[in-house]
């Protein structure tokens, strides 16, 4: 503004010295509907530069208002950014109340209303007022409504927080309404599932989470894994329902120690104590578990001289697992084997105490007869079983009978 000011005072001050200085400075005529207007061209140049800036003060006051008004607007948001950046400061170092109030101030004036208002209901839940929260979310639909399926995602994720499953069900369907394949809210619904523990809904969605949800791998295999041991677990009515529902099963985690031993369990509520050997068998092979290994000395199959052959056949691999022990020795008892069913037993205890064992042990004692053993083997394995303190129950085995050492096998 300056310099154009500047360039026409010397344009003013030239045409003035030049008409002063020349001795023949022009005529000018101008005849316009009967009116006729002479003049000098110094003079007329005069005229025009005057006309001109006439002209731009009228277009100057004419824009005024608007130029202030956008001043006064440019003036409003700085401040309202100013204070959202406070808010957030407040909200960081634990203020939360001044924090929202910071953030919603002006967050009309904003140049991020919707962003003011998302952390001002985060804030106001993190205070115990969901009333509060849900004002501030509907607020920001109102100043944002293209971003109606991020404020009910952060209300779904927000509600799935407090425990409000019903309500976060809720609002992700009204955004799977919109967009069915919507990665967060297939995410989140997941996870409403796995809380909920609606284990079909949530294995009957997996597939679809893994085509189009944002869900890491590592996590999706463990809702898959909850999902399916879980209905595995629960009473099937006959053997062609359980393969029905392990065909479901992705078979990149149909030998995971888990689904194996959920699956394992199913059928031997089904009466196929056989195909639960052959289950934990091929897993066992492939990734060593201790609770199939529990699970496989529990078995009653129907060749136990081959059972107990594959169970010293994996001790001399695994010479000091206790489980693995636990489970020799059960089978041994089941072949009437008492004196290689109590090495076992003593030889597991040696390397680990649980209450399980001691109570094989005062079982096995009892049925030989040995009632004080099979009483000191009874107290030991409750007081483990009520006990917080694991080593006061590893260090109870000492008033048992001496174990016989390291078995050979």
């Amino acid at each position: 503004m300056k310099t154009g000011f500047t360039i026409v005072v010397a344009l003013v001050i030239g045409a003035l010295a030049a008409h002063l200085a020349l001795p023949d400075n022009g005529y000018a005529l101008i005849n316009f509907r009967g009116y006729i207007i002479e003049t000098s061209v110094p003079i007329l140049v005069l005229l025009l530069i005057l006309a001109y800036l006439a002209v731009r003060a009228l277009v100057y006051i004419w824009q005024a208002p608007r130029r202030l008004g956008e001043a006064w607007a440019r003036g409003r948001r700085r401040h309202a950014g100013k204070k959202a950046t406070q808010g957030y400061i407040a909200l960081a170092e634990g203020r939360l109340s001044k924090g929202e109030r910071l953030l919603t101030s002006g967050a009309r004036h904003s140049e991020t209303p919707l962003l003011n208002y998302l952390a001002a209901a985060r804030a106001a839940q993190m205070q115990g007022d969901r009333q509060r929260r849900d004002a501030w979310l509907s607020m920001a639909c109102e100043q944002e409504p293209a971003a109606t399926e991020a404020v009910l995602l952060t209300q779904a994720e927000l509600q799935l927080e407090d425990g409000q499953h019903a309500e976060a069900l809720a609002s992700l369907n009204r955004v799977r309404e919109r967009q069915p394949n919507h990665a967060q809210a297939l995410k989140l619904l997941g996870e409403l599932h796995q809380r909920r523990g609606e284990w079909q809904p949530l294995a009957e969605l997996l597939p679809l989470i893994r085509r189009h949800g944002n869900v890491p791998t590592e996590m999706l295999d463990e809702w898959s894994v909850a999902a399916w041991s879980n209905i595995m677990a629960a009473p099937q009515t006959d053997r062609s329902a359980l393969d029905r529902v392990w065909e479901a099963v992705p078979r990149h985690l149909r030998r995971e120690p888990r689904l194996s031993l959920a699956r394992a369990k199913a059928l031997i509520a089904c009466g196929a104590v056989d195909d639960a050997e052959l289950e934990i068998r091929r897993t066992l092979n492939d990734d060593w578990s201790e609770a199939l290994v529990n699970l496989y000395g529990q078995l009653a199959v129907a060749d136990p001289a081959t059972h107990l052959k594959r169970i010293e056949a994996w001790l001399k691999e695994h010479p000091e697992d206790p489980a693995l022990l636990l489970a020799a020795g059960r089978t041994c008892v089941r072949h009437q084997l008492w004196g290689k069913a109590r090495s076992y037993f003593e030889a597991s205890l040696a390397l680990r105490g649980s209450p399980e064992t001691y109570r094989a042990l005062g079982q096995l004692m009892a049925q030989l007869g040995e009632a004080q053993s099979a009483s000191r083997a009874f107290e030991r394995g409750l007081s483990m079983a009520t006990t917080t303190t694991p080593s006061t129950a590893v260090t109870s085995t000492s008033s048992l009978p001496a174990p016989a050492g390291r078995i050979a096998i």
